[in-house]
């Protein structure tokens, strides 16, 4: 075990929607800045900067920073697509634990275009050609958006294996907006019925435009520091990381023709598995989780791969309340990626800060009563799951 990693400063900027917002290193900046006057730390005492985007060039990290201040320390360039955000925050957090740093900046950011999600595959040599492959053959190729195709695929696999109603995906939706009506960060605030939900464009069978995550532009930022660090400065009782891992994907992605398995669960489960062990805590300690609901059937493939429920009964799960405010789990308190929106590089990020003012009791209208534990997911196809386990 190496040493123990707090958080001690969180900040984002408000969400918004393409062509609407600043630009990415003004947006970053303020994030970190916001983060630096939460921890009460200045800029000259961060020894190392993580900086995470998915669109960008190859040092948009270092004109993000530089926004803070030109000290002249290492900024690591981060780019692991969804999972960008948790993946800059793995990084600093391997930093402070190791103790190769004793405070580090991490900063996540990203100004998108509008339909920057859904152009079609081309001939990138990566490995998301193999997802694209196999969603070709299981699938068929229409003009939704890749990634649409890929979690609606999936969605309907679920439906297919458990005889899970569609109402129950627009009920994702829904309890998304209801909890990001609470959060002024959020893109979408305004409230929409299951009835809307479901009257909305259909996208790929079972999900309608409104469980559909929108591409979004935003920034956010957390300073990492190790215990010496915080009490040299005064920081009494941090939030702190309690364990994080990182799995990426396993044959079982490519070679059992399942949509479901294609779009992360193994990923997850093993993640989440791993992370159990290492905190000593499972599921049963958690109050409050921000996972990644890129879509409504990503949400409910999640529930069931950080064992929040049991496979095949997370349609129960949902209807009993179970993932609201007063049933076991608060599920994205800030509205999560349905409605808080998806700055790709900034979402693990935005993840973090809303867990920190969560577990710190600062989270105004969407607190979750004595939340203790916290829980973050963070997937990026590809293939990489970050799950981090935070507690007071």
């Amino acid at each position: 075990m190496g040493r123990k990693v707090n958080v001690i400063g969180v900040g984002m900027t408000k969400f918004a929607k393409p062509g609407e917002s600043e630009d990415y290193h003004v947006m970053a900046g303020k994030a970190a800045k916001a983060a630096l006057a939460d921890a009460k730390v200045d800029y000259k005492l961060i020894e190392q900067a993580y900086a995470g985007y998915v669109y960008g060039d190859s040092t948009c990290g270092q004109r993000a920073v530089y926004e803070v201040g030109v000290t002249g320390i290492p900024v690591v360039n981060v780019n692991n697509n969804c999972s960008t955000g948790s993946t800059a925050l793995f990084l600093g957090r391997q930093a402070i634990e190791g103790g190769l740093a004793e405070c580090v900046l991490v900063v996540g950011f990203e100004k998108m275009e509008k339909g920057a999600l859904g152009s079609k595959f081309d001939d990138r040599t990566n490995p998301l050609d193999q997802h694209a492959g196999l969603m070709m053959k299981l699938q068929g190729f229409n003009n939704a958006p890749p990634a649409a195709q890929m979690f609606g695929g999936a969605g309907r696999e679920y439906r297919w294996k458990y005889g899970t109603k569609k109402e129950t995906f627009g009920q994702v939706s829904e309890k998304a907006r209801k909890h990001a009506n609470n959060n002024p960060y959020a893109l979408f605030s305004n409230v929409l019925s299951l009835e809307e939900i479901m009257a909305s464009p259909e996208v790929f069978d079972p999900l309608t435009r409104y469980q559909c995550c929108p591409p979004t532009c935003g920034a956010a930022a957390a300073v990492l520091c190790s215990d010496e660090f915080a009490k040299k400065h005064g920081i009494s009782n941090p939030v702190y990381i309690a364990a994080q891992t990182m799995a990426t994907d396993y044959r079982s992605s490519f070679d059992e023709d399942s949509m479901i398995k294609m779009v992360g669960y193994d990923m997850a489960k093993n993640a989440a598995k791993s992370l159990y062990e290492k905190a000593g805590l499972g599921p049963e300690d958690v109050q409050v989780v921000e996972l990644h609901d890129c879509f409504t059937a990503n949400e409910i493939l999640t529930y069931e791969a950080l064992g929040l429920c049991k496979e095949g009964e997370a349609e129960k799960f949902i209807w009993d309340g179970d993932n609201t405010y007063g049933g076991k789990y608060v599920t994205n308190p800030s509205g999560g990626l349905l409605s808080k929106g998806h700055p790709l590089g900034a979402t693990g990020l935005a993840q973090c800060t809303e867990l920190v003012w969560q577990l710190r009791g600062t989270a105004e209208k969407r607190q979750v009563p004595n939340a203790k534990v916290a829980l973050q997911h963070n997937l990026g196809l590809g293939g990489a799951a970050v799950l981090t386990m935070y507690r007071v």
